[in-house]
């Protein structure tokens, strides 16, 4: 679990304690009264399972149960990775569902009389919820315990292929921050040079896409022709879960760098007419499956249009990342079975020598190769076990979305990065607004992929 997060459920115990240290029926809760060694040992699974015990059984009321609860939060944090992998593990294997509490309320319910069938149905979902939701939910209930919930999650999906044992208490906990999270609970917010030096840091410690090198970097990305959006959760002030990096420019951008330069000129933005999403990082990995993307999109365009009622052109300047993946590990009947992949396998060893100057120096039809072959991988290439969904992941984000596979862009990233992932290439994907739900839908349903004339010339 990140050290911030532990420092913070740190300060927060402490706050909850300086509220009050009655004796507690018996269990004081000073910072040494759940002593544990840092591998969590036979004799201390014990003591935590008596702990976990009082808390669920809320002996002394709610407040005491939630005070025990940040005790025991506490504790975990001074747990080695193997002592949270015993700990979690007890979590998921002895306080699950009740199966014989789950027989007896069906039973009830079944021999109910009619007009106490709709009680007997609630007593029978209550049932089938497992005794630990109880436990997260006091964890929830303490300052910053909804930052250690999603940190606990990042780690349970980091441990999970070790011990699939773990995976029923993900889920338990992945449907409390979905519901915790519902979009209506939280707030876009736009991040300006001006935001607190606090959320200026997450933004830069955060950007998963193209790396913010210095401060001078950021003061750029925050310019007056530049936007930034991010939502916020109201029980997590200081922690951005997504944000997007917009620039306002025009015409379709093709090249990262030009972007990002620090020493070009600032656009005009009464004269731009195309924003261009460059970067969209999901910043919390505990909140991995539960989807903001599409909403913040939304909203951003909406916050955009107010903002700028001249902007005509809302696409993405996005990353290939699978592309150079794929091309490596896919065989040679599958490639040659792809618009332009008999021209790739007749080119000689090595087919594709990454560094700037050999890509910028490419033959023409070299460049057609390569440009034919990605968009094969953009609109064709499916994910595994489905025949529906794009491989690559940031394409069916976008896919998912509405947006239409629009222009492939020969060296648009000449970092390590892209050059190592996609061979420099990058993809703008537009998003047109009356098109976007009609685009979304059909390609959730059938797997249909909106395509402009030149990604069409390209796949033919």
């Amino acid at each position: 679990m990140p050290r911030q997060s532990a420092n913070l459920f740190e300060r927060a115990f402490k706050k909850l304690l300086a509220g009050g240290t009655d004796a507690l029926n018996g269990w004081r809760l000073n910072q040494g009264d759940l002593t544990i060694s840092a591998d969590l040992t036979e004799q201390d699974l014990t003591v935590v399972a008596e702990w976990i015990d009082h808390c669920l059984a809320e002996n002394g009321g709610q407040v005491v149960a939630r005070k025990r609860a940040a005790e025991l939060g506490r504790a975990y944090l001074t747990l080695s990775r193997t002592g949270r992998m015993r700990f979690l593990c007890l979590l998921a294997e002895r306080y699950g569902i009740d199966e014989n509490a789950v027989s007896q309320a069906m039973e009830e319910w079944r021999n109910a009389d009619p007009d106490q069938r709709n009680l007997k149905a609630r007593q029978l979902r209550k049932s089938l919820e497992p005794s630990r939701t109880t436990l997260l939910k006091q964890f929830n209930g303490v300052p910053s315990g909804v930052k250690f919930l999603v940190d606990m999650r990042e780690e349970l999906l980091t441990l999970i292929n070790e011990q699939p044992l773990l995976m029923a208490l993900e889920q338990d906990l992945k449907e409390l921050l979905e519901h915790w999270f519902d979009i209506g609970l939280l707030q876009l917010e736009e991040i300006s040079w001006k935001s607190s030096a606090v959320l200026l840091e997450k933004l830069i410690a955060y950007e998963a896409v193209h790396e913010i090198k210095s401060w001078n970097d950021l003061k750029n990305r925050l310019d007056s022709d530049r936007r930034c959006f991010a939502f916020i959760h109201p029980n997590m002030p200081d922690e951005p879960l997504i944000f997007v990096e917009v620039a306002l420019v025009n015409g379709l951008a093709g090249n990262v760098q030009k972007l990002l330069d620090e020493d070009a000129p600032t656009q005009d933005i009464d004269q731009a007419n195309t924003a261009i999403f460059y970067s969209i990082s999901n910043a919390q990995k505990g909140l991995a499956g539960i989807s903001f993307g599409n909403f913040l999109i939304k909203q951003v365009v909406a916050s955009l249009k107010e903002e700028f009622p001249h902007l005509k052109h809302f696409a993405t300047l996005s990353p290939v990342p699978g592309f150079r993946r794929w091309l490596d590990s896919t065989s040679d009947e599958e490639i040659a079975a792809m618009p332009g992949g008999e021209a790739w396998l007749k080119v000689l060893q090595p087919r594709l020598t990454v560094d700037t100057d050999s890509l910028a120096n490419s033959p023409e039809p070299d460049k057609q190769i390569l440009l034919r072959l990605a968009a094969a991988y953009l609109c064709l290439a499916k994910r595994k076990g489905t025949e529906t969904r794009a491989k690559d992941p940031v394409a069916n984000f976008h896919l998912s979305n509405g947006a239409q596979v629009a222009r492939l862009n020969w060296l648009a990233d000449s970092s390590d990065k892209g050059l190592k992932q996609a061979a420099g290439l990058m993809v703008n994907y537009l998003y047109d607004l009356p098109n976007i739900e009609q685009r979304s839908e059909q390609y959730t349903s059938s797997g249909k992929i909106a395509k402009s004339a030149e990604i069409k010339k390209l796949i033919k």
